[in-house]
């Protein structure tokens, strides 16, 4: 065939440049695809995440609503719809909220060298005992886990079990972190204690 252009004068050095560049742009195209739907099969298979569990993934949160062979969709708390390819979903971590009877907030703040440490443990305790919304078993751990330049840092991770799912949990969360923070703050202000918080995470 190349022959037969050759003898038509035909250009056929910028035919093949031209087949070959199509051929680089395809294979590319089909590199991306068969990736996402390798990732798509994984998903399905080993279930890592079910329709309407609420998960963190490729920088967003919000609930499945379809698992495709090449992107998930999933529906954000402000109810925007987002479409992610399966590659991106699975080649990060996935955070799932709807997998455990409990959730957990890890906590971590410091009081002042000069403050009780077993008095400061007492007063979280009884933050803890007195709010509905805090399992009692297993116990929440509090504990002494670092000495820093200017305060002594306690860790604490008390569990809330789940009474709803999706977008109740989230704020469920949240309103119990805030709550916690504010209770512990005031109690051992009242104790004339120094308190700072460090940093607040969820935790399963």
């Amino acid at each position: 065939m190349l022959a037969a252009l050759n003898t038509l004068n035909f250009q056929t050095t910028s035919l093949v440049a031209i087949i070959g560049a199509a051929g680089l742009a395809v294979g590319f195209a089909l590199q991306g695809s068969l990736s996402n739907f390798a990732s798509g099969i994984m998903l399905i298979i080993f279930r890592l995440i079910k329709i309407n569990d609420l998960i963190t993934a490729a920088g967003e949160t919000g609930f499945v609503e379809e698992i495709g062979v090449f992107t998930t969709t999933i529906r954000t708390v402000e109810n925007k719809i987002v479409i992610i390819p399966n590659a991106k979903l699975t080649g990060d971590n996935i955070t799932n909220f709807t997998t455990k009877e409990h959730l957990g907030v890890d906590m971590k703040f410091g009081i002042g060298y000069g403050d009780d440490i077993d008095k400061a443990r007492k007063a979280i305790k009884e933050v803890f005992y007195n709010d509905s919304r805090i399992l009692k078993d297993p116990a929440p751990d509090i504990f002494v886990s670092e000495l820093d330049d200017s305060s002594v840092n306690f860790t604490v991770n008390p569990g809330q079990k789940q009474e709803f799912t999706g977008v109740y949990t989230l704020i469920q969360l949240k309103q119990l972190k805030r709550n916690l923070m504010n209770k512990i703050s005031l109690f051992l202000s009242h104790n004339e204690m120094f308190t700072c918080f460090k940093t607040v995470k969820f935790i399963f």
